[in-house]
């Protein structure tokens, strides 16, 4: 089984790199203000679009600028999304005629989509009309994705910058980000997943004979309809997440075959994977890139196998069989509960990987189901910050803040002033990174704290004891890092849960952005220092391993203890109930 997980990682990731390369290319020259040909005639409506807004395509921003001009463009996102929900009984395509959503979930929602995250407290086929999930929660998707590429932009400019102030200008970074990457690639991906039979209509739901009357107990289904295509291609390829369906990519309508479900798994890392190559090629040194996006390899991969073995083995409470009975009658090559037999254990369990290390959120099967063990994983791929691939933008930026950390350290050990692409690393930037990273624990391990501790917050936990506090703890840890992705039987559609989770989306995502940008800003200002000899090398091994070692111990030293009351606790209890018994 073992060789046969590393076979199919080892399979992802060929076909994986050689698409992230090439399409590194585009990235580059769009960040650079370029244009293939192929673009030229949608240059006039980008430019139409400018004179509209009256946007000074030529005027450059400094990081304050910059920083505004996104909370400025995501504030207006969530008021907008907000009142499409308020307002969806009187708007059109609406044919299984939804009333309005409730404000704290509309609240709940719209933060939601506009910070990247997709936590859906709903159920997205009895709940939305086609309206609103197209021009609504499908726009928000495209915008968010742009918003993130383009903080990682900035923050490449001022590594690359030299004694300048000026960071590029956002309007056009996220215009130029959705016109002509997010936009192509995902009508060619829709494309594709509509081939596979991913449904793309405006139909009223449809009511079908059910082939076995008896087992069913009726007679009759309604199946729902609608543009499912559309949103799903943006879903992944701008780790978004959030699913037409309840039941997200686990829905036969929306992952039909194995190959949709390679190819969403492969759309889901090939943004942040293309980043990583960009990064090397804009600050001229593409080794750097590869430093990067070795890191996240090396941490990801012995992750993703450790799910999979986790899910490979059965659960020995299963009945109340003991191991060798669970094994051979029941779970027979592992844990099935919460899958899909199209997609099997071990390509459940990678995705559960992609999506947990990817901030997309995005399912194909319940990670409430899972072993302990394989929760154990996806909450600690979340809670390393989202940076081991990462969102799109979101992903990079967050994992150069551990490189400068990494440096500084380093710094702290030889005595030198720590140096990073040439740029030296002093008081104000540590004092960013230092809130960056205190930042989504605070609103994690609070957040877990004050709603397992107050009656209305431990009414949504559906299981006792360690599963419960892991429900909640995922919850948490899914909003303060924007992956959007829950443990099925925590119910959260509730007013304490809307705004408590919504607050942590929001501040998980633009303090950060925010703190990024100031980083950028500063780093730009200054000098790039020759490479001397006492320079530290962050191109080489030695660099891989000392920031692999930051990302880990940070992690492991913030968040172990909960992980031991949730996840650890729970494979305990399982294991030492089989011996006792």
């Amino acid at each position: 089984m073992f060789s046969a997980n590393i076979f199919l990682l080892g399979l992802y990731f060929l076909c994986l790199l050689p698409l992230a390369w090439l399409l590194s290319h585009w990235l580059t020259a769009l960040a650079n203000g370029q244009f293939h040909p192929i673009f030229k005639p949608l240059q006039w409506f980008e430019q139409g679009l400018y004179r509209i807004a009256g946007i000074n395509t030529s005027q450059s921003m400094s990081w304050q600028t910059y920083a505004l001009a996104v909370l400025v463009f995501n504030i207006l996102g969530v008021l907008v999304l907000y009142v499409l929900q308020r307002i969806q009984a009187d708007l059109p395509l609406n044919p299984q005629a939804f009333g309005a959503i409730t404000p704290d979930s509309a609240f709940n929602t719209a933060v939601s989509f506009a910070t990247n995250t997709n936590w859906q407290a709903y159920a997205g086929e009895s709940t939305m009309s086609y309206f609103v999930q197209m021009l609504g929660l499908t726009v928000q998707n495209f915008l968010s994705a742009a918003t993130g590429i383009a903080v990682a932009f900035a923050l490449m400019r001022g590594l690359a910058g030299h004694c300048t102030a000026q960071l590029g200008n956002f309007w056009v970074d996220i215009t130029r980000l959705t016109l002509f990457l997010l936009l192509p690639l995902s009508f060619g991906f829709s494309l594709l997943l509509m081939q596979q039979g991913v449904i793309q209509n405006f139909l009223a739901y449809q009511t079908v004979n059910v082939l076995d009357p008896e087992a069913m107990g009726q007679s009759t289904q309604v199946l729902a309809m609608g543009a499912v295509a559309s949103q799903e291609a943006i879903k992944m390829l701008g780790t978004n997440g959030g699913g037409f369906f309840n039941v997200n990519s686990a829905h036969p309508f929306e992952n039909p075959t194995a190959l949709t479900n390679w190819l969403q798994m492969l759309a889901i890392f090939l943004i942040p994977t293309a980043l990583c190559f960009s990064f090397g090629q804009l600050v001229q040194e593409r080794r750097q890139g590869w430093v990067i996006l070795i890191v996240m390899c090396l941490i990801f991969s012995p992750l993703a196998l450790g799910l999979m073995t986790a899910e490979q083995s059965a659960n020995p409470l299963f009945a109340g069989l003991n191991i060798d009975q669970a094994a051979s009658v029941l779970q027979a090559g592992g844990n099935l509960e919460g899958k899909e037999t199209r997609f099997g254990i071990q390509a459940s369990a990678l995705f559960a990987s992609i999506t947990t290390a990817a901030s997309c959120g995005a399912v194909n099967s319940m990670h409430d189901s899972f072993m302990p063990l394989g929760g154990f994983v996806t909450l600690f791929l979340m809670q390393l910050g989202e940076i081991v691939f990462g969102g799109v933008g979101s992903g990079l930026y967050g994992m150069l803040i551990f490189a400068v950390l990494a440096v500084f350290l380093a710094g702290l050990m030889v005595g030198r002033t720590p140096e990073y692409l040439g740029k030296k690393i002093e008081r104000f930037e540590m004092k960013m990174v230092a809130l960056i990273l205190l930042i989504t624990p605070f609103l994690v391990l609070g957040g877990t704290a004050l709603a397992v501790s107050l009656p209305v917050g431990q009414a949504g936990i559906s299981n006792p004891s360690a599963h419960g506090f892991s429900q909640v703890l995922y919850a948490f840890t899914s909003a303060a890092n924007n992956n959007g992705s829950a443990f099925a039987g925590f119910s959260s559609n509730t007013v304490f849960y809307n705004v408590l989770l919504g607050v942590a989306m929001w501040f998980g995502r633009f303090a950060i952005i925010v703190a990024v940008l100031a980083i950028a800003g500063s780093l730009g200002l200054k000098k790039k220092l020759p490479v001397t000899s006492g320079t530290l090398p962050t191109q080489g091994g030695l660099f891989v391993v000392l920031l692999m070692a930051t990302v880990l111990l940070v992690g492991a030293l913030t968040y172990l203890p909960v992980l031991v009351l949730g996840p650890v606790a729970e494979h305990l209890q399982i294991f030492s109930t089989v011996i006792n018994h």
